[in-house]
């Protein structure tokens, strides 16, 4: 009896999962595992948000699994170690796996390659994270784009892959000794936030729900912090509780059916798109994770221009991380990820710009914030958007573009709805008084602090840093 491993990664889904699915196809028997990590109680690219919803989206699995007739094995430990050793327990002559885009996860694909060809089996990787990946989208004397625009449009024109049948009947690989389905006291972590439902049939009822109608208001109302109509989807194509493919094929022909929304439905395929542009872009240049991609910033002079892991980045970090810089509009943003492990996209680019451009401390403090507080926390998307937002990556925004606070909440939250719901403080104010800078000395609340910068003033220092 021919008999093969799946390693589950960011696919925890049966529907459309091509390394699944293959595996299935030509073997008798398939162990299904996946390998818990080892750290604990803090790390530097996730949190308690993500471990949480990465726990419920495995017993959700485990689930799914045990009423096809499955069994989800949990391991835990460095992926070499436990694949071998799980090879040597079940005899298996191929391990089956979905590539991941970030350059940990190949780097743990190139050395399990040689170790699992060692024992004489096979270790074969598929695409699914991205609908194009690594060099599928590259321009004509094929070299990576480093811009969006032509990225988008190159992408666009490419076929894409269909996806493939859901998974449904499983064998139970009762002999096999398992982990406990994990929770974050596995990590010695303790919950910050409340849990966003997990799961492949939550993911599913996300994406039903919002093709449902606000998919329609998407391009109109996106960049509203609050009544606007978003996906709510990050979480689930990060941990492939979704397939990217099948999102994007529901779209189009959604876009087919209903060809007067179709310029809104658009606007949100062009957000998938960048995902996969960001991706791109760290598969190419795996040191940004490192340092600026452009090599003539490296030099900045930022406060705190060290290492998060390795030393705090100071009293200014922390004010901004929780949400107490004294304008509105940035702290409301930082308490609502500290709130809900999640922030609106325009209030991410606002928070990230304020940590640069007006206190001026290295963008790789705030990535790693994020990072440990997202649920979602993609590195590529985070870092891309860290580095736009810095003026530092590619595609970024020119030096001289600094988002000003106070303009941001008169364009995006005129009525003051969501930072009074973040900031209860002010939930009295007039919200005028959100749109510009209170008179000097005096704050706008009493239990609220004064902005901690003159805006203008730290723009004009952002300016010359740049410039010099």
């Amino acid at each position: 009896m021919s008999t093969a491993i799946h390693w589950f990664r960011r696919d925890l889904r049966l529907t459309d999962n091509p390394a699944l699915t293959a595996a299935l196809a030509h073997h008798d028997e398939v162990i299904l595992v996946y390998i818990l990590s080892s750290w604990s109680t803090q790390h530097h690219w996730s949190g308690s948000p993500r471990q949480e919803f990465l726990c419920g989206c495995l017993t959700a699995l485990a689930a799914d699994l045990a009423s096809k007739g499955g069994r989800l094995i949990i391991r835990q430990g460095p992926p070499e170690d436990a694949l071998v050793q799980l090879l040597i327990e079940t005899n298996a002559t191929a391990i089956y796996t979905n590539r991941s885009p970030d350059p940990f996860g190949h780097a743990l694909e190139i050395r399990l390659a040689k170790i699992v060809s060692d024992r004489h089996a096979q270790f074969l990787t598929y695409q699914d994270a991205a609908i194009h990946e690594r060099d599928a989208v590259l321009t004509g004397e094929h070299t990576p784009f480093r811009v969006f625009t032509p990225y988008s449009k190159a992408w666009l024109k490419l076929d894409k892959p269909p996806t493939t049948p859901t998974s449904t009947r499983f064998s139970p690989s009762t002999h096999l000794p398992s982990l406990p389905l994990p929770s974050l006291a596995t990590w010695g972590l303790t919950r910050q936030t409340p849990p966003i439902t997990p799961g492949e049939a939550a993911a599913r009822q996300r994406v039903e729900h919002f093709l449902d109608g606000p998919i329609f208001q998407y391009a109109a109302t996106r960049n509203q912090p609050i009544g606007g109509f978003n996906s709510r989807l990050s979480q689930d194509l990060r941990h492939g509780t979704i397939s990217p493919r099948e999102l994007y094929q529901k779209c189009a022909d959604l876009a087919s059916r209903f060809p007067l929304h179709s310029p809104s439905i658009a606007t949100f395929i062009n957000e998938l798109i960048w995902r996969e542009f960001y991706f791109q872009v760290l598969w190419h240049h795996p040191d940004i994770l490192d340092h600026e991609l452009q090599p003539h910033y490296r030099q900045l002079p930022w406060h705190s221009h060290w290492r998060p892991e390795s030393q705090p980045a100071g009293p200014a970090f922390d004010r901004w991380a929780n949400g107490q810089t004294g304008f509105p509009i940035v702290d409301a943003g930082m308490r609502e990820l500290l709130a809900t492990g999640s922030m609106h996209n325009r209030l991410r680019m606002i928070t990230a710009m304020f940590l640069t451009k007006d206190l001026h401390i290295w963008w790789m403090h705030g990535e790693s914030w994020f990072m440990r507080h997202l649920v979602d926390g993609e590195i590529a998307s985070n870092n891309g958007g860290w580095q736009w937002s810095s003026s530092t990556g590619t595609d970024a925004a020119p030096y001289f573009r600094i988002q000003n606070p106070w303009s941001q909440t008169k364009r995006f939250d005129p009525s003051g709805t969501y930072i009074k719901k973040w900031v209860p403080e002010l939930r009295d104010l007039p919200p005028h008084l959100f749109q510009e800078p209170p008179a000097p000395g005096l704050p706008l609340a009493k239990n609220y602090p004064l902005p901690m910068v003159n805006h203008q003033q730290a723009r004009d220092l952002t300016l010359a840093m740049f410039r010099r």
